[in-house]
């Protein structure tokens, strides 16, 4: 859902990019921010601070969204970024949720269990577009900026209501599996089980 607003939002944050690129600031060094971020926002986590974690998790979404933008804006878009910005992003992930387990807030199990979802459905796109042949896979039930949401709401409720990350944890890592199987499904229809000639 929030992943066909990325190019509008991307567009919007240009004349930032732009910006930022005459300063001498590259587009790798915002996702090393990012990433920097997201860490920060795991220790938050671990630290038992969820509304400080869920401010280091969306600052590292925001800082996110930038560095796409500026590669666009200034013509800095190398193979590097387009390989190091999603490795950088798996990290973060890694590091948020595992934060959220030192905290407390969930059982190791479940966070695995996102976790590993998680990984799988960005997995599965790569190797669609890759081996697959596909132009995109970018399709399924919830992609980054969805399970980024939910995580947020569950953060936000958790002084509240004691089961709140828990439930997001949960559902991030079921609706990730969805999305794997989801996108298993749109690869099988978009190349009908087309053999690889070598």
């Amino acid at each position: 859902m929030l992943g066909k607003l990325r190019a509008k939002y991307e567009q919007a944050m240009q004349p930032i990019g732009r910006s930022l690129g005459r300063l001498g600031v590259t587009p790798n060094t915002i996702t090393t921010v990012s990433l920097i971020l997201a860490l920060l926002a795991g220790f938050a986590y671990a630290m038992k601070m969820p509304l400080l974690g869920a401010l280091g998790l969306v600052s590292s979404g925001i800082v996110d969204m930038l560095d796409g933008a500026m590669a666009r804006a200034t013509g800095k878009i190398t193979r590097f970024g387009a390989v190091y910005d999603p490795v950088a992003d798996r990290y973060a992930e890694f590091f948020v949720l595992v934060g959220i387990a030192l905290g407390g807030f969930v059982e190791w199990f479940w966070v695995v269990f996102a976790l590993f979802g998680m990984v799988m459905a960005s997995y599965t796109r790569a190797r669609a577009e890759s081996s697959g042949g596909l132009k995109s896979c970018a399709v399924g039930i919830a992609e980054r900026q969805e399970k980024i949401i939910l995580l947020l709401v569950g953060s936000i409720l958790q002084p509240f209501i004691g089961v709140a990350l828990f439930f997001s944890v949960v559902i991030v890592g079921v609706l990730s599996h969805i999305t794997v199987v989801q996108r298993l499904q749109f690869t099988w229809k978009q190349t009908s089980g087309e053999a690889i000639h070598v």
